[in-house]
């Protein structure tokens, strides 16, 4: 695969380490000259010095055949307006942003941007799923569904505890797919299946509806 990365700070720079590890063909687009000329030294002449959102330097670079667009500066508005530009004027099929403000990611979602990374709710899922307070964690987000795969765990006193699924007040459209007990096999539940204590559903809901399901099952 032919895959562009935008940005040649640390994560820029190992991403394409490892993607030249396997085989793919790299290009690397950064603005800084010094920075520029470090990773060509160390990767070859992979790296390009350029700004990512301008037009003629991707035109350039061959953006339109281009498999996948990665973009990893450390601005959130100059990846968004990257990978834009690769998705609707360069028709590259495959884009992939890094999105340092988690409150951006929805608007990156709605602009058509295939995939977003954040480091910053990558650690706040893990102390979700570490810290006993939290009750419901994220797993994977099905972005072409729109749809999100997420975790709760039911506390002793919740509201759902002893009460069949039929008759939680579950948001329309939410799934509990799977429920997982200390010392007993997972079980797929089904409209009779009566909620224990303690118990861990993993679900399937919108984002729109996932603080109702939290609190159907938590509350």
């Amino acid at each position: 695969m032919y895959i562009m990365v935008i940005g040649g700070g640390q994560l820029g720079y190992y991403l394409a380490r490892g993607l030249l590890d396997e085989g793919h063909e790299v290009l690397l687009i950064e603005k800084d000259a010094k920075t520029c000329e470090k990773i060509s030294q160390d990767m070859g002449g992979i790296c390009l010095r350029g700004d990512g959102c301008e037009t003629v330097t991707l035109e350039k670079s061959g953006t339109a055949r281009a498999d996948m667009f990665i973009a990893v500066t450390g601005d959130d508005e100059d990846n968004l307006i990257a990978c834009q530009v690769a998705k609707h004027k360069f028709k590259v099929p495959h884009t992939i942003a890094r999105v340092r403000n988690p409150k951006n990611e929805s608007l990156f979602k709605k602009l058509g941007i295939n995939v977003t990374v954040s480091s910053t709710r990558i650690i706040l899922e893990h102390i979700e799923r570490e810290v006993p307070s939290h009750r419901m964690a994220h797993l994977l987000t099905i972005q072409d569904k729109g749809l999100e795969i997420v975790e709760i765990r039911v506390p002793e006193g919740s509201r759902a505890v002893g009460k069949k699924v039929n008759e939680l007040p579950l948001p329309e459209g939410s799934i509990l797919s799977l429920i997982i007990r200390a010392g007993k096999k997972p079980l797929v539940p089904n409209s009779s299946t009566a909620i224990e204590a303690q118990d861990q559903i993993i679900a399937v809901a919108s984002p729109e509806s996932e603080e109702a399901l939290r609190t159907a099952l938590v509350g």
